[in-house]
């Protein structure tokens, strides 16, 4: 199959690891490159070889050769840079949260399927094997019935008013930055949504949260999830059932996971991979792309709606 051309949007330091992890994917080509300023373009194409650097998004949208734009900016810009991407008739994988409201990402998912183009949002987590071997033990009944889910994500942040972290008009705060990783995290192993959610936060000067503790339900599931800019936590992931657990440690990006029996280790897996993992995401686009499919099954539109969703119902709790 032909080379996918990428387009990235932000020279940021997301941007930079999904360009470096590019190099993993044999189907990429890291094809061009936008900024705000010419200079930040012209140091980062030099930097990870990408053939063009354009100052300005919109550039960038336009250029004929750019097959699928990734979107690694602040997520309060993603809405409507996806937006000018798909009118500009190209494909699109979007930094996690995707939008910052449930409206926000039902109309990019119906802008995409009018269009005929693929959106995507890049959590990358979904696309790990070592997530995916934790499913597997999960659905073999390896650890016999589902009691509990524990996730959580947090690294200390120093607090800075201005930073985007916490400012409020830039949709700050540890929610929507991390929280959205134990949330999708929990839903990969959960058949349902959760409910009778409970949240404790605590709110820094700017007002936005920067440690948060959600409490829930999935049927019969009791389900604990956290998110802090305050401290690091521990970052790993348990899938506790009647008959044993899975331990899979830090679990955003996830490289190995744990079978237990009791106090037993019983098996292990680790992917002993030599990149990030941001490749598996993009080797999932360069397929969908080049199969004309509009919407990804392991991250399918539903999936970020339902994303969203629950992102607003903990923050109506904080």
């Amino acid at each position: 199959m032909k080379k996918i051309n990428w387009g990235i949007v932000s020279t940021g330091r997301i941007a930079a690891l999904f360009c470096q992890d590019l190099a993993f994917s044999p189907q990429s080509h890291l094809y061009a490159v936008a900024a705000r300023q010419q200079a930040d373009a012209d140091t980062f194409a030099k930097q990870y070889r990408a053939d063009k650097s354009y100052q300005g998004y919109q550039a960038l949208f336009d250029d004929p050769n750019v097959d699928i734009v990734y979107i690694a900016t602040p997520h309060n810009f993603h809405f409507q840079q996806a937006y000018d991407a798909l009118m500009a008739g190209k494909h699109v994988l979007c930094e996690k949260p995707m939008t910052v409201s449930v409206e926000e990402c039902q109309q990019l998912c119906q802008l995409a399927q009018q269009k005929g183009l693929l959106l995507m949002e890049a959590l990358w987590t979904y696309f790990l094997p070592a997530m995916k071997q934790a499913k597997q033990w999960l659905d073999d009944g390896k650890i016999g019935q589902l009691k509990h889910v524990k996730v959580d994500f947090g690294y200390p942040i120093p607090f800075s008013p201005n930073g985007r972290e916490y400012n409020p008009q830039l949709a700050g705060g540890c929610l929507l930055d991390m929280g959205i990783y134990p949330l999708a995290i929990a839903d990969y192993f959960l058949a349902a949504d959760i409910d009778d959610l409970y949240v404790q936060a605590q709110l820094c000067e700017t007002g936005v949260e920067d440690d948060v503790i959600i409490i829930a339900k999935c049927e019969q599931v009791a389900v604990s999830l956290a998110s802090s800019f305050q401290c690091r936590l521990s970052n790993n992931a348990y899938l506790i059932g009647d008959k044993g657990y899975i331990v899979i440690p830090d679990a955003f990006r996830a490289s190995e996971c744990h079978l237990y029996h009791l106090d037993d280790l019983v098996d292990s897996y680790a992917d002993n991979r030599h990149s990030l993992g941001y490749h598996f995401e993009a080797d999932e686009a360069c397929r969908l792309v080049a199969l004309g499919i509009t919407q990804s099954d392991i991250v399918s539109h539903q999936d970020s709606v339902l994303f969203q969703s629950q992102l607003a119902r903990v923050k109506a709790l904080i």
